[in-house]
């Protein structure tokens, strides 16, 4: 008898096979949904009603680091993001180095949200800029109201405020309130064109090439989680998701290459492709833990440094015992 279960992540390429019933999960029948980012989290991390989800790499981290988690994780990461891109400031903030961020108020919509993690360790590990040094503000980046999703206490000598009643952080910025902004989703206002708002370092291309060439790290932002009681009652099932999901991911990079008639809207996708294939060497976007496991160990301990995690956590103990290691031919 198949297992009938719900499956959710954002409608990525490489999960398309998989929602399109291309390549299917031995022994279950799945329900698929493509759910925003926001939306998925936040009603994993309250209600946890869907099976198999993507989920935010930071809460579910901070969740294992406190002996709580109803999920366990498999070692699929359907995002990974170099992160320079996405420190904001207000043009007239006068910041034009890293280190100018010292004593200004930078807005984040959630502290212990995965990209800001990223985000704080580039800049205290590349650039001297302790996260201490900064004074924070939390809320919502297009509506006011946004809360942690996990609540936690900040650690001693950090300093963390609510944004102001009825005020968004891209409103806050754009009137000058906030000097710069840590986000995974670049505000509206700036997809628009708006002026005042600014890339810290605007060419971060180069400046994420760099940083990979440096330290070897590709971030992971997202990884897949179960809920536990279903592992529990069917550890079968983990390692047959992480081989769908490593189909399909292989159907997508084949059609990155494509070029009879191109998948995308980018006259130029295939040069990009095979340029960014050389650069990391053929393995464009790895899952498994080996192939992970430096990028893995480098954000718990980020994690950790920043007061998120309770403990140490180690990269084996995220993950289903049974696709941490993989059989060969």
């Amino acid at each position: 008898m198949m297992l009938r279960l719900s499956l959710a992540t954002e409608d990525y390429d490489r999960v398309r096979a998989i929602a399109d019933r291309i390549v299917n999960v031995q022994g279950v029948e799945l329900e698929t949904l493509a759910l925003e980012p926001e939306e998925l989290f936040f009603r994993m991390s309250r209600y946890q009603d869907i099976d198999i989800a993507e989920f935010s790499l930071s809460s579910y981290t901070l969740s294992v680091s406190r002996g709580e988690s109803p999920f366990i994780a498999l070692p699929v990461f359907l995002s990974r993001v170099f992160r320079h891109g996405n420190i904001l400031v207000n043009r007239d903030a006068g910041i034009d180095h890293p280190e100018k961020l010292k004593g200004k108020r930078i807005g984040v919509p959630e502290y212990q949200m995965t990209a800001p993690v990223w985000e704080r360790a580039i800049l205290e590990h590349e650039y001297g800029v302790e996260p201490g040094s900064i004074e924070w503000v939390t809320g919502g980046q297009e509506q006011p109201g946004r809360e942690e999703r996990i609540p936690w206490k900040p650690p001693t000598g950090i300093s963390i405020e609510p944004a102001r009643s009825g005020k968004s952080l891209t409103e806050m910025l754009l009137e000058g309130e906030l000097d710069g902004m840590l986000c995974a989703r670049l505000p509206s206002a700036f997809d628009k064109g708006d002026p005042r708002i600014q890339r810290l370092f605007p060419d971060f291309k180069s400046v994420e090439k760099q940083y990979y060439e440096k330290t070897g790290l590709f971030p992971i932002m997202h990884t897949m989680v179960m809920r536990k009681d279903l592992y529990n009652e069917h550890p079968w099932l983990a390692p047959e998701l992480v081989k769908a999901f490593q189909k399909a991911k292989e159907i997508a990079e084949k059609n990155l290459f494509e070029m009879a008639a191109l998948k995308t809207m980018l006259p130029w996708l295939v040069a990009e492709a095979e340029e960014e294939r050389e650069f990391f060497q053929g393995n464009l976007w790895p899952y498994g833990v080996e192939e992970n496991r430096k990028t893995l160990e480098a954000f718990l301990q980020y994690h950790y440094e920043q007061g998120l995690s309770e403990r140490l956590v180690e990269v084996d103990e995220l993950f289903a015992p049974n696709t941490v290691e993989q059989s060969a031919i």
